[in-house]
């Protein structure tokens, strides 16, 4: 299917899962994510008025931004080693998986203006998962205080890949309460309002527990050789 007519029922799943909570969609940041798909297919999301999308490889998001370039808001959204920081920098305005403080450095030390990072948080405690300990995030955002180029703007979250809802919700449930945590630490270099957590299998519920940012990937601009099925 088309990225636009993959839109309108991801914007109807929003809408729905939204008014089941008494929220409203302008609170919620669709993120495409294109990390798999062609040019042609982020293309293709932009023209169906998509502004933000996801690249979780520097390489990836470099290869793109050769055509399309600051047309879109990147997202940064995978795991980044701290040799790559260089290559993405100026190019993205979030990165999603900030998790330790030789990155902060690296970032710090390259960024030429505030960069906006969320701290990337392993919730459901999985070995295959990137992320701080739930227990280690309040220490972890209090020590980042020097480095005057990082503006902390919130949390994100992989959850398990599981159709247990209540295991997604209690995932969900525990970084938003980690997201007042921080706020009530009233830093003023980790403001830490939004919540980027929810994937295709799981963004309703994800919005219904409070996500301010969805990455969504498959169910919105499909998998690698999606275009070639049309």
């Amino acid at each position: 299917m088309k990225v636009a007519e993959n839109l309108i029922h991801i914007k109807q799943q929003i809408s729905d899962a939204c008014q089941r909570v008494n929220r409203t969609p302008d609170e919620v940041i669709l993120i495409a994510v294109t990390k798999y798909v062609s040019i042609e297919r982020a293309k293709e999301a932009l023209e169906a008025g998509i502004i933000n999308l996801g690249e979780n490889r520097d390489d990836g998001l470099l290869v793109k931004w050769e055509i399309l370039g600051d047309k879109p808001l990147w997202h940064y959204i995978g795991t980044l080693q701290t040799r790559k920081v260089k290559n993405i920098i100026d190019k993205v305005e979030y990165i999603h998986s900030l998790d330790r403080t030789s990155l902060a450095e690296e970032i710090n030390k390259r960024a030429q203006k505030k960069v906006k990072c969320l701290v990337q948080v392993n919730v459901s405690q999985e070995q295959s998962k990137h992320g701080l300990a739930p227990e280690d995030v309040i220490d972890f955002i209090k020590s980042l205080q020097p480095y005057e180029n990082i503006s902390i703007e919130g949390l994100m979250t992989m959850a398990p890949f599981t159709d247990d809802e209540a295991q997604l919700r209690t995932c969900f449930q525990r970084l938003k309460e980690l997201r007042e945590e921080v706020k009530n630490c009233n830093l003023d270099f980790a403001p830490c309002t939004e919540l980027s957590m929810g994937m295709s299998n799981d963004f309703g519920i994800a919005i219904e527990e409070g996500a301010t940012m969805i990455r969504i990937g498959t169910a919105l601009v499909g998998e690698a050789g999606e275009e070639d099925k049309r």
